[in-house]
């Protein structure tokens, strides 16, 4: 097959842009529209939701505004439309829509794809004694949601039923766009090259523009955030793909962009798991093949795993999180101090009471650059933001904290002000509990009308890490008899990530020959050195010779991470940032011959 599809990614997350649909239905001359909304803490939104009232649960924002004032002209262009806004309650969204394309006069099919809530055996799978699959705890007595990350089949058989708009609950996120292609080209579950293509394209689309142009290393080179473009891919039945914007939009399509995005939130980029396939990519080839497109090509696929990954969520106590606004000379000092009266004030009154003291606590100080730790720069800075947050198994105490904390605007340091009248308040902390289980135990059903069919999962074996070939190491580089030392940024482009309580920092060479250099001074020891003051875990590091790239995973490294940290970065979203900083020994003749500003 010849042809092409193009699919349009509207939606990173449960928030992004509004203005991203209409952009793209309008200007992008779509095949396909897809939505991700979903990750763990979101689920857990979904499901509060949902206990509240049978009716919620999903993304309403994806019904209207979205679809309410997309879909006269999805139905005029004969587009598709995919989207995993049905979070924790699909059925409920699928009705939504149904009664909104009534409303409207339009004749659309919606199908709904179920199984993936696995909440109502919570109870059986704990008498299993299953284990978290990272620390090995026990299941929690009370889950708030419990979801299995179902593949693309699913999507894909509903396309072949006639549906004009798929709604899924919790699948993996390039799904919504691997059913796209599978729809379209055909592609049987043993075509794993193709399919770890279309999951790549699905990859590269899911964050919104973070693939056109957001959050790029060289953000001074992309313009018109405004109006930056959303991303979308031309995907071929070979499962190579080319990546765009509409035109006249903001933002940046080139390699460098594309490939931060490839690296973003994996861990071993030759075990990229998926239910539906295994990727490699660590030969992929991207290219640029005009203005704002780039091709992606040589995605490699192996054969699935036996298991989905299925995450569970959970309350563990609750935390709040405040900041103040502190000026004046050596403003740090003055942070500091205050958030150690206003900790041990607060530890006092609790012992006073008999209640227990505050289970975790956080200080960072915004403007001393604290979350640099040891490579810190900034010395006697004259305003800082002071973050103060903390943990407790009782709500309440955490308002007496935050009562605390607003009284040191007269107790304590001189400059203390701030922005009145947004006073924080206490929320759940929610943590996150994953297993693994058997692809037979999950039972994916497409739901259409009247019609409903049981999708089996595709046949699958355990995968063995040790059996996988590794890139062959660069040699060594020639540093020459008059070494230099240059900053990372100069030689390479980084994009960090979380995943759980690990983060991922992937750093992208600017030219091949630049990649040795990297390499040899951003060994795991190194890396693991540099994040050591909020490093808790090992770190491990990965090659990707297609891309002359380097991916690292960090472990224990986000305080817990999402909102079960009490971090300003629970996400790690600045750790390639900080790590851009890095000395990098280079060869005084490579930094004179590409006019590298030096660090001598």
């Amino acid at each position: 097959m010849s042809k092409t599809i193009r699919i349009g990614g509207a939606s990173g997350f449960w928030g992004d842009s509004m203005t991203a649909a209409p952009q793209l239905v309008e200007h992008g001359e779509l095949d396909y529209l897809v939505f991700d909304y979903l990750a763990e803490i979101t689920m857990s939104i979904m499901a509060r939701a949902r206990a509240k009232s049978p009716e919620l649960g999903y993304a309403a924002d994806f019904v209207s505004p979205t679809m309410r004032s997309c879909l006269p002209t999805i139905a005029k262009q004969g587009m598709k439309v995919i989207s995993n806004a049905g979070g924790v309650n699909p059925e409920a969204c699928g009705a939504a829509l149904e009664a909104l394309i009534e409303e409207l006069g339009l004749d659309l099919k919606v199908a709904v794809v179920v199984g993936d809530d696995l909440i109502e055996r919570a109870q059986e799978l704990r008498g299993r004694g299953i284990k978290e699959m990272f620390s090995s705890t026990e299941m929690p007595e009370e889950l708030m949601s419990m979801n299995a990350y179902l593949g693309a089949f699913p999507v894909a058989r509903a396309l072949d039923e006639g549906a004009d708009i798929v709604v899924t609950g919790r699948g993996v996120d390039s799904a919504v766009t691997l059913g796209a292609c599978i729809h379209a080209f055909g592609w049987s579950p043993d075509k794993y090259d193709e399919l770890a293509g279309g999951s790549l394209a699905g990859h590269i689309i899911e964050c919104g523009a973070q693939a056109t142009g957001g959050l790029f290393t060289d953000w001074a080179e992309t313009t018109g955030w405004d109006n930056i473009g959303y991303p979308f891919v031309d995907v071929s039945a070979d499962g190579s793909f080319v990546v765009g914007k509409p035109d006249n939009t903001g933002g940046l399509v080139v390699p460098g962009t594309v490939s931060e995005q490839l690296v973003y939130e994996i861990g071993d980029p030759q075990a990229y798991i998926l239910p539906d396939v295994v990727c490699d990519f660590s030969q992929v080839q991207i290219e640029s093949v005009g203005t704002d497109r780039v091709r992606v090509s040589n995605t490699k696929g192996r054969q699935p795993t036996d298991t989905y990954k299925v995450c569970a969520t959970y309350r563990d106590g609750f935390r709040v999180g405040l900041y103040l606004t502190i000026g004046g000379i050596d403003a740090d000092k003055k942070a500091r101090k205050t958030a150690d009266a206003i900790l041990a004030r607060c530890s006092r009154m609790l012992a006073e009471r008999d209640l227990p003291d505050f289970t975790e606590t956080s200080v960072e100080v915004v403007g001393a650059e604290s979350s640099y730790g040891p490579h810190s720069r900034i010395h006697r800075p004259r305003e800082v933001i002071l973050k103060l947050a903390a943990k407790h198994p009782i709500a309440a105490v955490l308002g007496s904290l935050l009562r605390e904390a607003t009284s040191s605007a007269t107790s304590m340091s001189p400059g203390t002000t701030g922005m009145g009248g947004n006073r924080a308040k206490p929320s759940p902390v929610v943590r996150l509990f994953s297993f693994l289980l058997d692809k037979s135990e999950v039972a994916a059903h497409v739901k259409m009308g009247v019609g409903s069919w049981e999708i089996p999962a595709a046949a699958g074996a355990p995968l063995d890490a040790a059996a996988i070939e590794r890139p062959t190491a660069p040699p060594s580089p020639d540093l020459g008899s008059q070494p230099t030392t240059v900053a990372l940024v100069a030689l390479a482009w980084g994009r960090s990530g979380d995943k759980g309580n690990k983060a991922n920092i992937g750093i992208i060479a600017r030219k091949p020959e630049y990649l040795p250099f990297i390499r040899e001074a951003l060994t795991e020891r190194a890396v693991a050195a540099y994040y050591a003051h909020i490093l808790e875990g090992g770190v491990d590091r990965f090659d990707l010779p297609g891309i002359s790239a380097l991916n690292f995973l960090l472990h224990d490294i986000l305080g817990g991470g999402g909102i079960a940290s009490l971090r300003n970065d629970p996400q790690g979203k600045a750790y390639a940032q900080m790590l851009l900083d890095f000395p990098i020994p280079v060869s005084k003749e490579l930094a004179e011959r590409d006019k590298l500003e030096t660090l001598d």
